[in-house]
Formats: structure tokens, sequence, C-alpha cells
């Protein structure tokens, strides 16, 4: 929708699209009227919001008003205070005193609050906070439309900056559009992305790690930690300035050419996206702002979020909804950014945030529990986010698995483009721990791996950054434990080191293959890097050693960790040459837990895994579209660092084998124990 036209609004077309999200799943049909009232409160908080008079792009336009500006040869600064009884913005401009010609003015009843001082006033580079008065108080505060804002190295504290070079960037590639493909993402986080002991740099990230993820295959990466957050261990997940990229990193203008340069390679950038909860923070964050706790928040105690000790948004505010809506625009807008992970949805859905349930069934999605006004806002979000950026996309990363959270809005769901599949990650973790993987159940493996809404698109991931915290094991490390520190060169036939190298590349492979409708990976995961994930502390001596990535372990050509770095970029390669995620769901052709093999067709490829320790199995008997098959990859190839047992240059012909009800097409193959194999039909 472009930006100047006016929504349009059918009752009728709303209707019609809950009647087709009933008849996908007739389960939801007790709940019809809730469904409506949810698809109903979107179009009622748009009208709200716009007047009907504009767009929703056009009143998500906040962040050109608010905060500081140069506006001709003036400085235009203004924020929103509704309880504070006096403002002055102080700084290096003021000495860091009150003065009265920087004093703010309130200009509405709301509480917008105003200066206008002359270009001589300020400077680049310039620190500055606000002093606000409130009845009974004041304090400083970091505007809270700050585009800019730095830490002092010496005495840690953050100050907004103003930030006005002398040329603005100059963007490559401004007409950048996603293309219309599954997306391959790759995860990071461009602080840790660099191999140094220290905090690496939007400049250094573009440098060194993204073109080993262009030449690895990704289409598109997934950056952590943009916002701006005082404490560098939260992971980027404890926001004080939303619309300030992290100064840790760089300028904003380094960002932008991070962003400029995955564009000209054709890979789209995704933003992880915290709008589920805020720091709690007073000086640098948004809580007490004006003096009150409950000015972007709500009120304690559901202001709170107590398991996170941050604060809780107020979906239901026009003055929250302005200001969130705002900041995705701004992200899109000013960094052309290709959409978003929104973070913590679970988290935001529900009033006990999700703790301690298990979302058995689907009482859970729509009792008194749930926060209506923060599904509006998912809805009003993927509204504007599409107006703005058609071809972007939005992610949800929900565990709960709300019912039609990323369903097309016309098909009745809330309109998210993916979900991630959170489930599975966690199931391959309980598997490891918990079962000898000579006795994995690989008929519950399939149902696990496929378990999905039908009429909503999932991302899927084997693990992600969350699995490879401190105080979590990555699977690698789950897998082979320390024997990785010793027992990694080539040449050295560790038998832990080779079981848990072939179990991660059927693990891999196996969930992109039966994935949704993509695919995650955390950076080092693909070649299995061996350290977890901790940022300096206190307890680790304030350490940077496990919060870095050993890339030179993936390019050393005498250690094995080259071997999964070469299997996760043809498992790549062959994901997108294919088209595995646009062609249709899996259809299970074979599985027997005795044996444990399992195979499975798609994109019209057969995949046959057996994940037994020991037992190959010869001639080994699944049923087949009729044809001729050639193999295409192999995870036992020497290539990938495993036996070779398979002859990669073996043809494979169906026969015809007798059946209750007719006869069936079957292959006959070769099957060496923990090992995945993937045949195409070949021609004549």
């Amino acid at each position: 929708m472009p930006a100047h036209r006016k929504p349009a609004y059918s009752g009728a077309a709303a209707g019609r699209a809950v009647g087709r999200l009933l008849r996908r799943d007739p389960l939801l049909e007790p709940y019809a009227d809730i469904i409506r009232r949810r698809m109903a409160a979107i179009d009622k908080a748009e009208r709200r919001l716009t007047g009907g008079r504009v767009s929703l792009a056009d009143f998500a336009s906040g962040h050109e008003y608010f905060g500081l500006h140069r506006r001709g040869r003036k400085w235009v600064l203004r924020e929103w205070a509704p309880h504070a009884t006096r403002m002055f913005l102080i700084g290096d401009a003021t000495g860091w005193e009150e003065k009265p010609p920087f004093a703010l003015k309130r200009k509405t009843a709301a509480g917008v609050w105003e200066l206008r001082l002359p270009e001589s006033a300020l400077r680049h580079g310039a620190l500055y906070r606000l002093k606000v008065h409130w009845e009974g108080g004041c304090g400083d505060r970091i505007p809270a439309w700050a585009r800019r804002v730095v830490q002092d190295p010496e005495t840690l504290i953050f100050n907004a900056q103003v930030w006005q070079p002398e040329s603005a960037y100059r963007w490559r590639r401004p007409r950048f559009r996603r293309q219309n493909a599954a997306p391959l993402i790759y995860e990071a986080h461009a602080g840790m992305a660099q191999a140094e002991e220290k905090i690496g740099t939007w400049s250094e990230f573009t440098a060194k790690t993204l073109p080993r993820i262009i030449a690895a295959g990704y289409n598109a990466i997934q950056l952590m930690a943009i916002q701006e957050h005082p404490f560098y261990g939260s992971f980027g997940y404890q926001v004080s300035s939303f619309f300030a990229p992290s100064s840790r990193f760089g300028t904003p203008e380094d960002l932008k050419a991070l962003v400029d340069a995955a564009h000209a390679a054709g890979v789209a950038v995704i933003m992880d996206l915290v709008h589920s909860h805020a720091v709690s923070n007073e000086v640098e964050g948004l809580s007490r702002f004006d003096g009150t706790l409950y000015q972007y928040f709500h009120d304690l105690p559901r202001g709170r979020h107590a398991a996170w000790d941050s604060r809780c948004f107020d979906y239901g505010k026009i003055e929250v909804l302005h200001f969130l809506l705002s900041n995705c625009r701004y992200w899109l807008d000013e960094f052309r950014f290709d959409g978003f992970r929104l973070d913590g949805v679970t988290s935001m859905l529900y009033l006990d945030h999700g703790l301690g349930r298990s979302f058995v069934s689907y009482a859970d999605y729509f009792n008194a529990n749930v926060d209506e006004d923060a599904l509006t806002y998912l809805g009003l979000v993927n509204r504007l986010v599409h107006a703005v950026r058609p071809d972007a996309v939005t992610v949800a990363e929900d565990v709960s698995g709300m019912p039609g959270l990323a369903a097309p809005a016309s098909e009745g769901g809330f309109g998210l483009d993916y979900r991630l599949a959170m489930g599975v990650p966690d199931y391959w973790i309980k598997l490891i721990k918990e079962v000898p993987d000579e006795h994995w159940p690989v008929g519950h493996l399939w149902y696990e791996l496929t378990n999905r809404r039908r009429e909503e698109k999932t991302i899927a991931y084997a693990e992600s950054h969350d699995q490879a915290l401190v105080g979590d094991q990555s699977l690698i490390f789950r897998l082979i434990g320390a024997d990785m520190y010793w027992h990694m060169q080539d040449g050295d036939p560790h038998l832990r080191v080779a079981r848990g190298m072939a179990l991660h590349k059927l693990i891999r492979l196996i969930t992109l293959a039966t994935g949704g409708h993509g695919y995650l990976n955390f950076m080092g995961n693909e070649f299995g890097h061996p350290e977890w994930i901790d940022f300096p502390r206190e307890g680790n001596g304030w350490s940077f050693r496990y919060a870095r990535r050993q890339w030179h372990l993936a390019d050393d050509p005498g250690l094995k960790y080259r071997f999964l770095n070469a299997f996760d970029r043809a498992m790549i390669a062959l994901a997108k040459t294919h088209a595995i995620f646009d062609r249709g769901e899996p259809r299970l052709l074979h599985e027997r837990s005795d044996t444990q093999t399992i195979a499975f067709q798609r994109a019209g490829l057969v995949l046959a895994f057996n994940f037994h320790p020991v037992d190959s199995h010869v001639a080994y008997r699944i049923d087949a579209p009729p044809g001729k098959y050639r193999t295409i990859l192999d995870s036992d190839a020497p290539a990938f660092g495993g036996l070779g047992r398979i002859d990669p240059k073996q043809e494979h012909f169906t026969r015809v084998a007798p059946a209750s009800g007719g006869a069936r097409h079957q292959l006959s193959l070769y099957l060496p124990s923990r090992t995945g194999m993937v045949l195409e039909a070949a021609d004549g």
C-alpha cells in the first residue's frame, strides 16, 4: 500500500478470511467469535490511529517529528513526557547545567515538549542529555527518540550524541529488493564475529565475515544486537535506546555500509527487533522517563517482567503504538533493513509471558491470559512493514504456537510471514541428552520435524544462539564434548569425534530437508564451533575469549572442522538449486525404528537416512517413484569427512515389488551406518 493511500476496510472480507482459517483447522471453531473479534481489533486500532485520513505508514513517521533534527538553519528537539513539569537540554553546549535558552517548552496538553535552537548552538559529535523535572523529583534522561547514543570508555556513562555528518551516506544499492525466495538465514552478532578477543565492528564484519556468508550460499543475514543496550552481555535483548544503532560497533554510516554491501551481493539483511520489553534502566532507558512508571509501560506489577528484570510495554496506548510502529519504519527507511525477526513474541502474547506453560490445549490461546493488545500490535506491525516494503519479511519468535500468527491476513491470520520452528532445536537437545542414539525413535523424530500448522510458514533450525550460550551447549559439544580439543586433527580416527561429526551432518540435513519454508543457522555452528558463548563478566575475568568466533578452525586444512563447513555449503546449495522449500511438503516413503532408517520425498528428490550407529544395510528397499536415480549428496563422502562407503557414480533403478492392492516401485540401496544420502531422478 503506498504511503498516501487510505486503508480500505471490509468486514465481509475479514469474515471470509476467518472462515478459511476455520475450514483449515476445524478445532478452532469453538473460538470463532474470539478470532473474529481479534481480527476486527486490528482494523479498529488502525482506524483509531489514522482517523481514516492517512495511511498507517504515514502515522508511523514519528521519527521525523520527535528527536533531534536540523531543520534549515535551526535545531529542533521534541520529546513526549506528559507528566514532566520542566525539561532542559544539558550537555557540552551548556556545561552540563540547566540554562534558560535550552529549556524545552510544553507544546501540547498531551505532553509534547519542544526546543528550537540556532544552528550554532550544537555541533556534530557534541554530547547531551535531558534533565526532566516532575512533581516531587527530577532526573537525567537519554532522549527516547535519540538516534545516536555513546558510552564513555572511562566512566562507562551513556549520553546522546549530536550526529549530523557533513554529507549523508550515499547508498550504492538504494533500490535493492529481497528476492521472493525461501529465506536461508545466517544469524550473526557483529560484536563477536571477529576472531580477536575484543568487540568487533560493523566495518570488520563487512570486510571479514560477510564474504564468508556470501560464499556459504546464504541469501539472508539476521543481525542481532542492533539497538543500543547498556549491558553487552544481554546479547542485545535489553534495549535502552530504540532508535540508536549500538555505537560499540561503529557509526550509523558503518552499519549502512554493511547493509549496502550485503545488498550488492544479493543478500537481504533482517534485523532482530526487540519490541517485547525494554531495559529497566532509568537514565539510559525509557523507564520512569517522565517520573511515572506507566508512561510507556504498564504500571507495576504488570509492567515488570520478573524473569528478565525488564519493563513491559502497554500496547493499548496510542503513544506507545506510535513510538513502536515509527521505530519499525525508521529501521526500514533509514538503514534499509529487509525485515524483522520479532523477538520474544511469546512473552508479549501472554500476561504470564508463557513461562512454565506447555500449551497443550487450544484453550491456552483463547483465555484471559492472552494480551490481545499485543496481538493487535503484531497485526499492525505486519500491515505497516508490508505497506512500506512489500518485499520485507517478518519472522515471529513464538514457542507457544499461537494459531494464525504467521498465517496470511487473507486466511484469517495476523499476517506475519514466518514463525521459527522453535520446538525442533529443543527436541534435538532432548534427544541427544536423554536417549542413546542407538535407540532414537525415528518415527517420533519424523513427527517432531514435520509437526506444524500447514497454513503458516515456518523456518527450521537445528540450533540457534540460544543453544550455544554459556550454561547450555551447542549440538557439536553435546555430541563430542572435550574431545574436540584434542582429536579434531585430520587423520585422527577418534570414535567419539567420528560419531559426533556424522550425527551433526545428519541432524542438519534432515532438519533442513523436512523444514517448512526456510532455514536458519547461527554463525560458526555450520562448522561445529567448539566454544560456547560467554560475554565478558566478573565470573570470567571480563574476558572476550568466548565472545568471538574462531574462523581459522574452518580454514585449517589439517582440522576436521573444514569437512562440516563443506557439508553445510553443499547442503545450502542443494536447497537453493532444487528449491526445496518452494515445492511442497515432504512425503514419508519409509520409516522403521528397528533399523533406524527413514526415507522421504521432497522437491523431486529422495532422501534416505540411516541413523544406526553400527548397522549398515545392504540392498535395503525403500518405496520410491519409478525411475533411475543418482546420488547428489552423501554425508559419508570423503569431502565431508566421511568414510566414502557409497560409490558416487552408481546408478539406482527402481524395481517393481508385489504388494497388496497392486505393485509398488522400490529402490534397493546400500545405506551405511550414520549416513544420509540425497538421490535425484536421472534422465535416460
